[in-house]
């Protein structure tokens, strides 16, 4: 079930999907993304319209012509999430050490928990299937992170017994657990310590 931005208001026409934008309306459409992820981050998923309009700089009616329900921004804010990790995770294949951008990769996915993990409920809670939703930003992540995992184990910085399998749970439980925990810096670094040793090399099993 999706629900409408705005009760009628919103003067444009919604924009197609499969048609392309102008210049114009490109920069306003990541305009309304980098608010509502602003805004999305600070006051949590519920926040209004209005507010993420003002945040933009645009009319109300910008937010809907692009956006027409608050699932599809919401959506739209988290493949923009993917794929900017998908990203991070491509060009920490090439560093230098292994080791050191795998555990450092593992953190920065920690660190972007809290409010993927607000989108991601809103949107379950929507209806929305998030894996056929995000799956070509959510393929890039895997096969960087595959490769993240497969260099840090040649190096012998992580076991060899480790398969991306297991990397997605132990990603996804310390995110809960960070969360959990209110995000206290203490904790969270104590936590991903715990699961770090567990993941690092230890000699041949």
């Amino acid at each position: 079930m999706t629900t409408p931005f705005v009760n009628g208001q919103g003067g444009d026409e919604p924009v197609p999907p499969d048609r392309p934008l102008r210049a114009d309306a490109q920069r306003n459409r990541a305009k309304v993304l980098e608010a509502a992820e602003t805004v999305f981050e600070a006051q949590g998923t519920g926040a209004s319209t209005e507010e993420i309009a003002r945040t933009a700089g645009l009319g109300i009616g910008t937010v809907f012509r692009h956006f027409p329900t608050k699932e599809s921004l919401l959506e739209a804010v988290f493949l923009q999430r993917i794929d900017r990790l998908a990203t991070e995770a491509e060009a920490a294949v090439t560093a230098e050490n292994a080791g050191r951008a795998f555990f450092a990769f593992f953190t920065r996915v920690v660190d972007e928990a809290a409010t993927k993990n607000a989108i991601v409920d809103a949107l379950t809670q929507a209806g929305v299937n998030v894996q056929v939703a995000t799956s070509p930003a959510g393929d890039r992540l895997r096969t960087a992170l595959a490769t993240l995992l497969r260099r840090a184990q040649q190096v012998h910085a992580v076991r060899s017994d480790v398969r991306v399998a297991e990397l997605y749970p132990l990603l996804i439980g310390a995110s809960r657990a960070a969360e959990h925990a209110g995000w206290d810096r203490e904790v969270k670094a104590r936590t991903l310590e715990i699961v770090f040793d567990g993941l690092r090399w230890q000699g041949p099993r």
